[in-house]
C-alpha cells in the first residue's frame, strides 16, 4: 500500500526565468489549454509496468543522506537509478514499452544520446528485436560502445542529439521500421514512473522532488503518479541552463527551440521539445529550475565524496537544483534521483579526481 498523503495541496510557482543570453525560436505552436483533459499517461498502466519491467531495474536504493541533509539543510532522500546493467534509470521505460510491442515487431530505430539506447537494447536484445541507434558524432564513447555491447547497430550522425535524431527518423521511414521517440511513447514515460511507485514507500511524505528533465518521460511518469498519489508533493523539473528549451516551453505554453545546446549535461541536453511531452507536463509540474554546469559539477562532486557514487552530469541536475535554489527547500524534505552514471574514465577524471 502506497504510504503516500493523500492530501489537497495547491500549485506553488516562483519564476526563474529563462536565460536570456540564449538564442531560441519560436515555433508558432501553441500547447493545448490548461484544462484537466484526459492524459496520455495512465496510474494504472504505471503500476502495471512492474510486472513488466526487468527485477534488475526495481527497487532501487533510496537512502537519507545524513552527509547532504547537514550540508544543505533539508532532509535529502536519494534514489540511486545507476546500479544495473545500463547505470541509467532508463531501463524501466524502455522494457515497459518492449514488453507492449506486437510479437512479430522485428526493427527498432531511436535516437539517443546513449542512456535510452542501452536502455532499449537491453530490453530488444531479450525479445530477439533488432535496434539501430542514431547518435551524434561527439557522442560519450563509453555509452557508444555499451549500446553495441548490449546488441544495437550504432550510427553516428550530426553535430548533436536532435541532428541525429531527425537521420533516425528518415531512416526508420525508409526502413519501414518502428521509430522510438523518448518523450513521445507514453509507455516509456510510464515505465520511467514506476521510480515513484517506490518513493510512496518512504515513511515520510515529500515536500518536494527534483527530477532531471530532458526529454520529459522521467518526470511525466514520476509527475503523474506523484500527483495522484501525493498530491502535495511539488514537482520540480530541472533542466541545464545552456538547454532550457523545455523550460522555456513549458513556461510560455509554446513550442520553443533552440539554435544550440551548450553543457556538459548531454542526457537532458535537448533544442527541438517533443508536443506530446511538454502536454505530458503540464498538469503535473509545479515548477521548472535550470542550473548551470558549475553547479552540475559540484553535486557530481557532493554525490562521490559523501557516498562514493559516480553519477554523470544529467544524473546529477536535480542535486544540483537542492543547493543552487537552496532558499526554496530549506528544512523540507525532498527526494532527488540520481540518474544516470556513464561516463568515460576522462571525464571521471577531469570532474572527480
Amino acid at each position: 500500500m502506497s504510504r503516500c498523503r493523500l492530501l489537497l495541496g495547491g500549485r506553488h510557482r516562483e519564476s526563474s526565468g529563462p536565460n536570456a543570453s540564449l538564442s531560441y525560436t519560436n515555433r508558432g505552436m501553441h500547447l493545448p489549454a490548461t484544462q484537466k483533459s484526459a492524459s496520455r499517461l495512465s496510474v494504472d498502466r504505471i503500476a502495471a509496468a512492474v510486472d513488466s519491467i526487468d527485477a534488475v531495474f526495481l527497487n532501487s536504493p533510496q537512502f537519507e543522506s545524513d552527509a547532504l541533509s547537514v550540508e544543505l539543510g533539508m532532509r535529502v532522500v536519494l534514489k540511486v537509478e545507476t546500479v544495473n546493467p545500463i547505470r541509467s534509470f532508463k531501463g524501466r521505460g524502455a522494457e515497459f514499452f518492449v514488453s507492449q510491442l506486437p510479437h512479430d515487431s522485428r526493427q527498432l530505430v531511436c535516437a539517443s544520446a546513449g542512456n535510452f539506447g542501452q536502455g532499449l537494447a537491453f530490453a530488444a536484445r531479450k525479445r530477439g528485436i533488432g535496434l539501430v541507434v542514431y547518435a551524434a558524432e561527439n557522442a560519450n564513447a563509453a555509452k557508444v560502445g555499451r549500446m553495441r555491447q548490449l546488441g544495437a547497430e550504432v550510427r553516428l550522425f550530426g553535430p548533436d542529439f536532435d541532428a541525429a535524431k531527425r537521420k533516425a527518423g528518415e531512416f526508420a521511414k525508409e526502413a519501414g521500421a518502428r521509430f522510438v521517440v523518448d518523450g513521445l511513447e507514453p509507455a516509456v514515460s510510464e515505465g520511467a514512473g514506476t521510480i515513484a511507485i517506490e518513493w510512496c514507500r518512504w515513511p515520510a511524505p515529500f515536500d518536494f522532488a527534483l527530477v532531471p528533465l530532458g526529454d520529459g518521460a522521467l518526470l511525466a511518469g514520476i509527475a503523474t503518479w506523484m500527483k495522484a498519489h501525493s498530491p502535495a508533493t511539488r514537482m520540480i523539473g530541472v533542466c541545464a541552463a545552456g538547454s532550457p528549451a523545455m523550460e522555456l516551453s513549458w513556461r510560455s505554453r509554446e513550442l520553443r527551440s533552440t539554435e544550440s545546446a551548450n553543457t556538459i549535461a548531454d542526457g537532458i541536453a535537448t533544442r527541438e521539445p517533443v508536443p506530446e511531452a511538454l502536454t505530458d507536463l503540464r498538469n503535473v509540474v509545479d515548477e521548472i529550475f535550470l542550473v548551470d554546469d558549475n553547479a552540475i559539477i559540484k553535486a557530481m562532486q557532493m554525490a562521490f565524496r559523501h557516498h562514493g557514487l559516480v553519477v554523470e552530469p544529467a544524473g546529477a541536475a536535480g542535486l544540483a537544483a537542492a543547493f543552487t535554489h537552496n532558499d526554496k527547500f530549506r528544512s523540507a524534505n525532498v527526494v532527488v534521483p540520481l540518474t544516470g552514471g556513464n561516463m568515460t574514465p576522462e571525464q571521471i577524471r577531469k570532474w572527480l579526481s
